[in-house]
């Protein structure tokens, strides 16, 4: 039984008026034991045309007056309300769409709270809940399958609600889907300021919890040597640039895999040889041999390098003894060999020791046949051994490819700077990749992989001027490629951020779905404006205002765009980013109040 509540006045485009009857003003109204809210802005009413009830949204109302014709003093007012159609019900089905339009003296009613749920839930199909609508206070059960089989952008301003938002989502997956989810899925968390080590999502005896440490060896994360020991990881770790280092990163890798039956002790001999016994002897190899003693820590070798001496004029080493080494003397084979066969051993070595040693070693090489100028290496190699120190606490190199969690969670809060900006993309690529492999001949794939970044502005930024153009590139590109060709393979985003504006445009455009909280800047509003096309207008001039814990929901796995206030976790599950409660910290205690 609907309540008619007024008459279609004018109809211009998509914009309908409603003239309302007087006695129809009321906030609620309970008919028949069925509750529906009156007529106000982003209410729902229903125009019945024919068999046909076409849904509306109230976008404005005002007033209009009208004179009597018996008295033209006396002056009634005339409630009357603009509305925009979003869709139709047929058979008590809703259909998104604008298919059909009212006529003039077309009668407006009220709609119920289950058919208002039944427009923006999946009502008999699902009971995935994280919140209601914040007008009318109905449940809304999402459609989980389209959320999770998409990219999902959690965005709003420090203190919206994101956090929880995010928490409570991936918390109701797991509570109503946990015995469905194993062996079949794999969540990783890359959180950056260890919101989710604790109790967050599931029980931390439940998930695979890495707490990575840059300054002392705590947690570290495992990675497949086949995957640490390629050019697109080196060159991402190093910033190798383009033209010159990422080429040299590669003669590396081609060396170490073309002669890597023969022992690294034979492969520092023969460099050390190639360097002092060549016809013309480059002062830059000599720095380059002091350097690779250093490295495989050979005092003997060490102090034997530092008395040798270059001699421009004559183009010659000679050593502190008083012998030469050239293409016709036969020093290295009569002093330098026998002092590395008896003093050199590189058995105890690391692989992030083998890694710089081996660049060296090349680079030693490259100088003296002309390969390459040491000036334009040199700099790749710095960064790499100031990177190695920090990465050999937080990296495991390991040969077979570690256990799969259900959950797993990588804490960086204790890391520095330059390590939150290169292990995010480190750990993303190890598991798109090792993902890829094992699910590129499949379709549709038969696992999925789920990567949840939260703050992702801090390795998703395209307007950082702190660090070079190249290596701005390989973040992006890296991702850019995940958020592209990843669904074919079951490899979906979650990104969360308080500056969308700050993230490449090209990633935001490729998210599906949103959960967009408060936000004020005109830049994040701009972005949202030009990249999501399912936001209508009167739900982007809600965004600024929105309260605490709510927030617009939109995208490609919902008919409509809708206002839901999120459910807010126990304190226990919450992410730790709570406020801080000034009036109980800032208390005196009670002995200072007498």
């Amino acid at each position: 039984m609907s309540i008619v509540v007024g008459e279609v006045i004018a109809v211009s485009g998509i914009r309908i008026s409603l003239r309302i009857f007087e006695d129809s003003s009321q906030e609620t109204i309970f008919y028949d034991g069925v509750k529906y809210r009156g007529v106000s802005l982003r209410e729902h009413i229903s125009i019945q045309r024919g068999f046909i009830d076409i849904v509306c949204l109230v976008e404005g109302e005002y007033l209009d007056e009208r004179r009597m014709e018996a008295d033209a003093e006396k002056t009634q007012y005339i409630r009357k309300v603009d509305v925009r159609p979003i869709g139709y019900i047929v058979d008590d089905k809703f259909f998104e769409g604008v298919k059909y339009m009212p006529m003039i003296r077309d009668k407006a009613s009220l709609l119920s709270e289950r058919m208002v749920g039944k427009i923006y839930g999946t009502e008999g199909t699902t009971s995935f809940s994280i919140g209601a609508m914040l007008k009318e206070n109905v449940p809304i059960n999402l459609p989980w399958t389209r959320i999770f089989n998409s990219h999902l952008g959690i965005f709003g301003n420090t203190g919206s609600g994101k956090s929880n938002t995010l928490a409570k989502l991936y918390t109701t997956l797991f509570n109503e889907k946990l015995a469905g989810l194993k062996s079949k899925s794999q969540f990783v968390i890359i959180d950056f300021n260890g919101e989710y080590v604790e109790d967050q999502i599931l029980p931390a005896k439940q998930k695979k919890i890495t707490i990575l440490d840059s300054k002392k060896e705590k947690h570290k994360f495992k990675i497949e040597a086949s995957h640490f020991w390629d050019a697109e990881t080196l060159s991402l770790l190093f910033q190798a640039t383009t033209n010159t280092q990422q080429p040299f990163l590669r003669r590396v890798l081609t060396g170490k895999e073309r002669f890597k039956d023969v022992p690294l002790e034979r492969y520092i001999e023969k460099t050390l040889e190639r360097a002092f016994s060549s016809g013309e002897p480059k002062p830059d190899a000599l720095e380059l041999a002091r350097e690779i003693a250093r490295i495989i820590d050979c005092e003997e070798l060490q102090d034997h390098l530092k008395g040798i001496t270059y001699n421009g004029k004559n183009k010659y080493f000679r050593a502190a003894e008083g012998h030469y080494y050239d293409s016709n003397s036969g020093g290295f084979v009569e002093f330098m060999k026998p002092l590395l066969d008896e003093h050199v051993d590189v058995d105890d070595l690391d692989q992030f020791t083998e890694l710089i040693l081996r660049c060296y070693l090349q680079l030693c090489s490259d100088v003296v046949l002309g390969y390459a100028q040491y000036e334009h290496i040199q700099p790749v190699l710095s960064r790499a051994k100031s990177s190695i120190t920090a990465l050999r606490n937080v990296l495991e190199i390991v040969d077979e490819p570690p256990p799969t969690h259900l959950l797993q969670v990588i804490s960086l809060k204790k890391c520095k700077n330059e390590i939150k900006k290169i292990l995010p993309l480190l750990i993303a690529k190890n598991f798109y990749t090792s993902h890829k492999d094992n699910e590129n001949l499949k379709s549709p794939p038969t696992r999925t992989l789920h990567l949840i970044i939260d703050e992702a502005h801090n390795i998703l930024s395209e307007q950082s001027t702190r660090e070079h153009e190249i290596w701005k590139d390989y973040r992006l590109e890296l991702f850019e490629e995940i958020i592209k060709e990843g669904r074919k393979y079951g490899v979906y985003l979650t990104l969360s951020s308080q500056r969308p504006a700050d993230i490449s445009p090209t990633i935001v455009s490729q998210i599906h779905n949103f959960f967009i909280h408060r936000l004020v800047n005109e830049r994040d509003l701009m972005l949202l404006d030009n990249t999501i096309s399912t936001l209508d207008s009167s739900s982007k001039a809600l965004i600024p205002t929105l309260a605490k814990g709510c927030c617009v929901v939109t995208g490609t796995a919902f008919e409509l765009p809708m206002i839901l206030k999120i459910d807010p976790l126990l304190k226990v599950h919450r992410p730790s980013s709570d406020d801080v409660n000034l009036e109980e910290l800032w208390a005196l205690p009670d002995e200072e109040l007498w």
